[in-house]
């Protein structure tokens, strides 16, 4: 039986990954055993902590209370982090890890994080909990029978305001690409297939004379090999939250809404002018199916690899909508300062 390593706890540690673990345990009581152990140095900055979690300033402080070979960890700190974090892990031993999104912040991290996988044999789950949900499941359905003809497209809207997270400086997420749209881009993925960016914009947040460059709102366009379109659209400054998938094949469209927070696990689907309204705790699913992964899959089975491949797409998309923007405001900028020169 294995026993969770918790490294973060802010919002995704505290707030989100030990409440789906005992949501999961709940239902699967041989799950994992505790006390859950937690690392993080700052006491008086850290989101609340359950009861029933032992915490620690180091990870080898961790070590000497759980070992590696009983450990399932859980990386909950920010991408600008990730690699860091991953290294100091597979040097104490450790080999499962439950990583959040995304995987890496960019290619060239993506390639320095997919050497220690192979080199230290991990095992890493990326949370993917769109893709393992319920709702999920239901999108996939005409897709496998395809009794609505030819995927045409999908439109994917993730709005949430996130004023104050994002004019923290130490918030850790560089542009609106690595807040919501890692969730979305796995799903759009293991949906529709691989796909090359046909397009890309972002916009900063601006309150006032404040301005946080790339962290307002983010578009993501792209072509799938199958030959549908997949358009995703994200607004760090919207009034209020909405996370909606649609699919629009020959004949109908299908739209899913994922709940729009953790205070709620309902979702609804919308097909033929019907609503159906059903639970669908996706991340206590998602982690109830990893750590079973973890207890029966061996590290030489495909679907690590399989898995682990299709995020790293998503880095490289994401890598790759980054730069196309970087470009055009270089490009724009370039035109500014001709301008002033003519002027």
């Amino acid at each position: 039986m294995r026993q969770p390593l918790i490294i973060g706890l802010g919002r995704a540690g505290a707030g989100l990954h030990l409440r789906a673990l005992r949501t999961a345990r709940d239902r699967s009581p041989g799950l994992w055993h505790g006390p859950a152990v937690a690392v993080d140095p700052r006491p008086g900055e850290r989101a609340p902590v359950p009861d029933g979690v032992t915490v620690t300033a180091t990870l080898a402080e961790a070590r000497a209370l759980l070992p590696p070979g009983r450990a399932v960890v859980h990386v909950c700190t920010p991408p600008s982090t990730r690699l860091a974090v991953l290294a100091e892990l597979a040097a104490a031993g450790y080999r499962d890890l439950i990583v959040e999104k995304p995987l890496a912040a960019d290619a060239a991290e993506l390639a320095a994080v997919t050497e220690l996988v192979t080199r230290h044999a991990l095992r890493v789950a990326v949370v993917a909990h769109w893709p393992a949900s319920g709702l999920a499941d239901r999108l996939r359905a005409p897709l496998a029978s395809g009794e609505r003809g030819r995927l045409l497209r999908i439109d994917v809207v993730q709005h949430k305001p996130r004023f104050t997270r994002s004019l923290r400086p130490d918030d850790g997420h560089p542009t609106a690409f690595d807040v919501e749209l890692p969730h979305s881009l796995g799903l759009v993925l293991s949906l529709a297939g691989p796909a090359e960016t046909t397009g890309a914009r972002l916009t900063d947040l601006r309150i006032g004379e404040t301005v946080r460059p790339g962290l307002g709102s983010a578009v993501l366009d792209l072509l799938h090999g199958c030959g549908a379109r997949t358009r995703i659209h994200s607004d760090l400054t919207a009034p209020v939250r909405e996370r909606r998938v649609a699919l629009t094949f020959e004949r109908g469209t299908v739209v899913g809404h994922f709940a729009p927070s953790d205070a709620d696990d309902h979702v609804q689907l919308e097909a033929d002018g019907h609503r159906e309204v059903f639970r669908d705790d996706a991340l206590s699913a998602f982690l109830h199916r990893t750590y079973t992964r973890f207890a029966t899959v061996p590290a030489e089975e495909p679907s690590w690899g399989a898995d682990f491949a299709l995020h790293a797409d998503v880095v490289r998309i994401l890598d790759a909508a980054k730069r196309r923007c970087a470009a055009d405001a270089a490009g724009e900028l370039h035109k500014e300062d001709r301008r002033a020169v003519a002027r």
